[in-house]
């Protein structure tokens, strides 16, 4: 499992391609070696209520938050994220060059003893349908 959720600012749809973003974080998690295919989702949220640093209207931000399953090691999650992060600053390269936006990466370990699933995309990917707990 490895899902990456952007929270960003309505006023970075006019300053890059978000769609292009997606695609190029989704391609690095495939890049990385140690997320399962099915496993990968790259969701973007816009917030279309933001007050950002010190308020002022051509201030932007995108907040990353990487969840992943239990059990890979803190250097591979580092390389990943590294990986991950490297291939969305590039995309992120013209509001990156403005002091008006932020850009951050978070990694989530999830518990797998707190965590429930059923996904059947499992069995089209890999195997077998499995409700996992």
């Amino acid at each position: 499992m490895a899902h990456l959720s952007m929270d960003y600012s309505a006023g970075l749809e006019r300053r890059s391609d978000l769609a292009a973003l997606a695609q190029a974080a989704h391609l690095a998690m495939l890049e990385t070696g140690i997320f399962p295919v099915a496993g990968i989702r790259v969701r973007l949220h816009r917030a279309d209520h933001a007050i950002v640093a010190d308020g002022l209207a051509e201030n932007d931000f995108l907040a990353m938050t990487l969840s992943v399953g239990a059990g890979r090691s803190t250097s591979a999650l580092r390389e990943a994220g590294d990986l991950i992060f490297t291939a969305v600053k590039d995309q992120l390269a013209l509001p990156l060059s403005t002091p008006h936006f932020a850009l951050s990466l978070e990694v989530r370990i999830i518990d797998p003893e707190l965590s429930w699933k059923c996904t059947p995309i499992h069995a089209r990917l890999s195997g077998p349908i499995r409700t996992e707990r």
